[in-house]
Formats: structure tokens, C-alpha cells, sequence
């Protein structure tokens, strides 16, 4: 299958035929179905999960497949996923999980193409391979390695531009990162923050209609991104209990609020790219604020050099923003909420 181009449609149910079209060879338009299921469901709903690193929930241990090349995505035994469909199976609704192909690393794009694992560890096929014509809900996570959070990140900090501390570049390492606030508000900075919110919502387009086609019964489930900074930001200038090292490491305060917008103007990219297709939304960023990084003993995130739950090669990996133990749960309770209230629509 070749990619789709970005739709121009506007109205979801015009996405949807749109899906349609994108069976390779096919000239011809068919009617996908529209709308949910009309009562909470009495037997298992076939269901898959996708997504990056925050379904996976990178950082916390066990990992599934820890001997097999999906070992290298770092996803947990007990992820979001996991936990929210117990919740559920409490609340007598039960998922039958046909695949969870959330990896760390993934991009939107990795849900048509495949995905190159680090260290030559091997090539994982499109996550879109998991979906089935009876799948009947598609839940997860994506667009934040695709936006470039990582290189964001690295462009306000000096001591994670150091290549064995975190992946990635910063987005202009000529630039100090010092005046990162600058670089992201004008100019360059602010053509490429721009350029990659229009790739984003392209993309996650195109995703969302090939849920449709692939599975076109299916009831689809974007999750958002929780708070990683604060409201308050002198929160961040403590580190949490038992740390030594702030949440940010050495990101200045003021550069906080532009990781901060950057992530809201993700999240509400995400949320208007769902609604304008007719799918759901999750949104975590909303629920999260006092759970952030910086909120010590409460935080769902673990900071940007704090040691995570994960080792390789004998050494501590740490969390690099991702939520911990207590961000997980929140995670599953507020996705489990959605799902059910999906499937009782």
C-alpha cells in the first residue's frame, strides 16, 4: 500500500469514504460504516492497541519480549493498555487484545511503515498489520517523536546535548541553548516548530483513515500526552524526594513555559485531528497538572535524568519525561473511562 496524501475533506464522514480509496490498485470508493457500538458489549471487543513509547510505557519494568527484537521497544509487561483493560474487566467489560504493537521510538509514519529498532536490533513491520476486520476499537498514542520533543528538548539544554546522556539532536546545535525561548518564538526555530505541527496533523490524518479502511467497524481512541511541566515553575527548581538532579536537569525556568505551549499546542493538535474524523480523544494533558514532573512525591513523570525502573548493559536508563508508576495509572484510568464510555454510546 502507498502512503495517503494529507485529505482535504473536512467532515468526518467524508474522511471515512475517503479511507476507503487506499487499498492498493482500488479506484473504487466503498461505504465504510459510521458510528458506535449502541449498548456496552456482552462479549470481548476485539481491540488493538498502537502507539510510542507513552503506551508502551517506556521506563518501567518487566518488558515484553525482552528476547525478541520487540524486546528493543521497551514496552512494559503492565503498560497502560494492560491496566486499563483490568479496570474494564472489573466494570464487566472485557477486551479481547488482538495486538498490542505500541513500540518506543515509533513516529506516526511507522503506522504504514516499518520501523528500524536501534543497534541493528532488526525491523518491526507497520503497526497497521495488527488491525483486523473484526477488530472493533484501535486505542493509543502518537505524535510526539514525530513532532520532534526529543530534539526540543535538546535544543534548551547543554547538558543533554552530550550524545551519551539522551538520543537525538538538537533541532540547531549552533544555537546555545540558552536562548532556546528565542529560537522557538522567531525565525528559524519558529518555521521549523511550525513545519512540524503541519507534518503531525498531516500524518495523524492519514492514520486515522487507515483505521477506517483496515478496520472499518472500529471505534478509534487517540490518547493525548500528559503534563509534563507545570503551571508554577518554580516547582521545577527542587528536585523530587531521593533525587539529586532537578526534573529538567539544566533546562532554565524560562524555557519551561515554551516546552510547556509546545506540548498544549501538541495535545490540541491531536484532539482537533480525532474530532474532525469522528474519532475519540483522551485528554491527559488536562487531567495531569498536578502531576507533573516537578510535583515531587505526586509526580507522574519521571524527570529527565532520574533513574527509571529499566536497565541495559547493567546500567540505569533513565526516565527522559516519561510517567512512572503513578503516571501510568493515570493513563489507564482516564483511557478505561473513554472506552467505556464508548462502548456504552
Amino acid at each position: 500500500m502507498s502512503s495517503a496524501t494529507r485529505q482535504t475533506t473536512t467532515t468526518p464522514r467524508a474522511r471515512r469514504l475517503a479511507a476507503a480509496t487506499l487499498a492498493l490498485g482500488s479506484c473504487l470508493a466503498l461505504a465504510v460504516p459510521v458510528g458506535g457500538a449502541a449498548a456496552a458489549p456482552t462479549d470481548p471487543v476485539p481491540t488493538v492497541f498502537f502507539g510510542d513509547s507513552y503506551t508502551a510505557n517506556f521506563g518501567i519494568a518487566p518488558v515484553n519480549n525482552m528476547d525478541s527484537e520487540r524486546g528493543w521497544c521497551f514496552q512494559a509487561t503492565e503498560n497502560y493498555p494492560a491496566v486499563a483493560a483490568r479496570r474494564l474487566k472489573d466494570r464487566n467489560i472485557t477486551l479481547d487484545v488482538q495486538s498490542d504493537v505500541s513500540c518506543g521510538a515509533a513516529l506516526v509514519h511507522h503506522f504504514w511503515e516499518s520501523q528500524q529498532l536501534p543497534f541493528g536490533a532488526g525491523t518491526l513491520p507497520p503497526q497497521q498489520e495488527a488491525l483486523k476486520d473484526d477488530t472493533q476499537l484501535v486505542v493509543g498514542s502518537m505524535g510526539g517523536n514525530t513532532l520532534g520533543f526529543t530534539s526540543i528538548i535538546k535544543q534548551c539544554s547543554t547538558k543533554l546535548r552530550e550524545p551519551s546522556l539522551m538520543p537525538g539532536e538538537p533541532v540547531d546545535p549552533d544555537k546555545p541553548a540558552g536562548e532556546c525561548q528565542d529560537f522557538f518564538t522567531s525565525g528559524d526555530g519558529k518555521e521549523w516548530l511550525d513545519y512540524q505541527f503541519e507534518r503531525v496533523e498531516g500524518e495523524l490524518e492519514n492514520m486515522l483513515l487507515r483505521m477506517s479502511y483496515f478496520s472499518p467497524d472500529a471505534d478509534r481512541v487517540l490518547v493525548g500526552y500528559p503534563r509534563l511541566v507545570p503551571q508554577d515553575t518554580t516547582k521545577c527548581l527542587t528536585a523530587a524526594p531521593g533525587q539529586t538532579e532537578l526534573p529538567f536537569a539544566d533546562i532554565s525556568q524560562d524555557a519551561l513555559p515554551i516546552l510547556d505551549q509546545v506540548q498544549k499546542r501538541l495535545n490540541d493538535t491531536m484532539k482537533k485531528v480525532a474530532a474532525d474524523d469522528g474519532a475519540d480523544y483522551v485528554d491527559l494533558y488536562g487531567r495531569t497538572g498536578t502531576n507533573t514532573a516537578c510535583d515531587g512525591a505526586d509526580r507522574g513523570i519521571g524527570g529527565l535524568l532520574e533513574e527509571s525502573k529499566l536497565e541495559l548493559l547493567g546500567q540505569k536508563i533513565p526516565w527522559y519525561a516519561h510517567p512512572n508508576e503513578k503516571g501510568r495509572d493515570l493513563q489507564a484510568q482516564h483511557v478505561a473511562a473513554k472506552i467505556e464510555e464508548v462502548l456504552n454510546r
